[in-house]
């Protein structure tokens, strides 16, 4: 089968090979996918670019968010599910510790993420546990049933689960034409919210004015100050952050007193400066949420199926011109989700 392999780090150029593989068997309590479609995140960035949580082992496949076709079984796995066209919960766990009994799965010490501690989707076959397979509904084609897993289930944790954002309420959603950051920019829009989005161009300023109350361009206004113009210096209950160093502390600045401070990741660098005080001082709180548990998936997964959230695609292209694909998120020339189709 072809695959993309990252053979060291580097450019798309220098990192990324297609290469002939042999088809993966599944072993017990597993099934084989046909994938069908599988979309890029910032991790398959992170993997090739020596992101400080490398192991630094060679050759590695990435590719989290896989929509496919079951093509085999496993031991203990029924037969009847081959043939099964299906969205991959891109999580695994032990099943048996505390978190995973109370349904927290990304809690569990033992938790692994398909596509970065295991063999991803970018690749004509992929072997994933049974337990993560839930069924792609009929009203979504491979396409969009592969552009939402990573996204909006991890938005969905921050904005529903552990922000807690409520219909009166008001957000502040940065970097709202990526994947996770629209993500989290419809939900908030969804429960009713007043929304404020950052994005870097006129063009995705556009595009997210969909869902956004009002759209800041961060690239010529600090947008804590823009916040504390649009609000008339009272601050937003809900910051989404997913950049980390280069936003840490005007993010903190544009919540309100009592305001909510939700962290998904740290694209550009995790080591901010931080004024402790204008944490305590206004009794505002920071929140941690990776990507959310089975139940987040499914509960955003309905609203997906349902039409009343959207996933947006950039761009599909197959394995082949996997460069592109990277290239494009690394240089932030996409809105929304690029996906590959690998058996093209």
């Amino acid at each position: 089968m072809r695959a993309v392999h990252i053979t060291r780090f580097g450019s798309p150029a220098e990192a990324l090979s297609v290469v002939d593989t042999d088809i993966p068997q599944p072993g017990s309590n597993e099934v084989r996918v046909k994938v069908e479609a599988c979309a890029l995140n910032h991790l398959d960035i992170f993997a090739r670019l020596d992101h400080p949580e490398n192991d630094g082992q060679f050759p590695k496949r990435t590719g989290c968010d896989i929509a496919g076709v079951v093509d085999a079984v496993g031991e203990d796995v029924p037969d009847s599910r081959v043939g099964e066209e299906i969205i991959v919960y891109p999580g695994t766990t032990c099943g048996e510790c505390e978190y995973c009994l109370n349904g927290e799965h990304t809690m569990c010490h033992e938790y692994q993420i398909i596509g970065e501690d295991l063999p991803g989707g970018l690749a004509e076959y992929v072997t994933v546990p049974v337990w993560c397979l839930d069924p792609k509904p009929e009203s979504l084609d491979f396409v969009t049933a592969a552009a939402w897993p990573v996204t909006f289930t991890t938005a969905w944790r921050m904005i529903v689960t552990t922000g807690r954002l409520r219909p009166a309420e008001t957000a502040l959603i940065l970097g709202a034409s990526g994947g996770v950051g629209n993500a989290a920019l419809q939900i908030a829009d969804f429960l009713g919210a007043t929304t404020y989005a950052t994005t870097s161009t006129p063009e995705k300023a556009d595009l997210v004015t969909e869902w956004a109350d009002e759209v800041i361009d961060y690239t010529e206004t600090a947008f804590d100050d823009a916040i504390d113009d649009l609000t008339d210096g009272r601050g937003v209950d809900l910051v989404a952050d997913h950049v980390g160093q280069e936003t840490w502390q005007r993010s903190i600045n544009s919540l309100a007193m009592g305001g909510r401070m939700v962290i998904c990741g740290a694209t550009s660098g995790p080591s901010p400066d931080i004024d402790i005080r204008s944490v305590y001082q206004h009794h505002r709180q920071i929140r941690g949420a990776p990507m959310g548990n089975r139940q987040d998936f499914r509960d955003v997964g309905r609203l997906i199926a349902s039409g009343d959230l959207h996933p947006v695609v950039d761009r599909v292209i197959p394995l082949s011109r996997i460069n592109e694909g990277h290239d494009a998120i690394e240089n932030r020339e996409v809105f929304g989700k690029i996906v590959i189709e690998p058996q093209s």
